[in-house]
């Protein structure tokens, strides 16, 4: 039965989230459709990372097993027809190897959160971005972020409903930069926290606006106490860029 590796981008505005529901529209669930109305088979798609309800991908990572021996272009052609006016794309597919798996093989996950930085609100990218009116000061936050780098227990940045065994992550890398009227942050981790990534960007944003400090957000990261935490960054600014394996 081969396995197929599959990247894909989708908005996740129209989306409760990647996770497949009974009674409410999923990433996985699309794509899972697409596949039964490909080839007749019921099956389930495994991912790299289960985004949440309104959290963009430019390169989720799935996977799926089919008992027939397609060319992997075949399928990456197949699904895109299949899917319809679902906003969701395969960019590309491969054969994986053996013992290959979406999510358990991951070595590195990579996110970017996107903050619009202006006076005036969206009008192209509404629903994709986190509009900030006030001035943020990037190399401010960018500097604060660095206390987040490397091992340490994420639990004020954890949400409380987190079903993993442990708080304690490695955050391998985080950026902060401003491009126009975008303040980009880049975060990269072999697995994250549930809202880890909104709940950084979120107190980082804090320092952006001058109402912490970056020992502030220091502090707030040895408190290993949610309530410590600052405001969570809205879900439409975050997207999954990339799996590395």
């Amino acid at each position: 039965m081969p396995r197929y590796r599959l990247v894909v981008e989708y908005d996740g505005g129209p989306y409760n989230g990647f996770q497949a529901q009974a009674d409410q529209p999923s990433v996985q669930g699309a794509l899972e459709r697409a596949v039964a109305a490909f080839c007749g088979e019921t099956v389930r798609i495994h991912a790299a990372g289960r985004t949440d309800s309104g959290v963009h991908a430019t390169g989720q990572c799935v996977h799926v097993d089919l008992t027939r021996d397609w060319p992997a272009e075949t399928v990456r052609q197949a699904l895109n027809a299949h899917l319809g006016r679902e906003p969701i794309s395969v960019l590309a597919a491969a054969v994986a190897p053996a013992g290959w798996h979406a999510r358990f093989s991951a070595r590195e996950r990579r996110y970017l959160y996107r903050i619009l930085n202006r006076p005036s609100p969206p009008g192209l990218d509404r629903g994709r971005v986190w509009h900030v009116r006030r001035a943020l000061d990037a190399a401010a936050m960018h500097a604060a972020a660095q206390a987040l780098v490397g091992l340490h227990d994420f639990t004020t940045f954890r949400d409380v409903r987190c079903q993993s065994k442990s708080p304690v992550k490695t955050l391998d890398s985080v950026s902060v930069a401003r491009e126009g009227d975008e303040v980009r942050l880049t975060f990269a981790a072999r697995s994250f926290l549930h809202r880890q990534v909104r709940s950084m960007t979120g107190s980082l944003v804090e320092v952006g606006l001058g109402r912490w400090t970056a020992a502030d957000l220091e502090a707030a990261l040895e408190a290993r106490d949610r309530d410590a935490c600052g405001t969570v960054a809205p879900a439409q600014g975050l997207y999954l860029t990339g799996v590395g394996y």
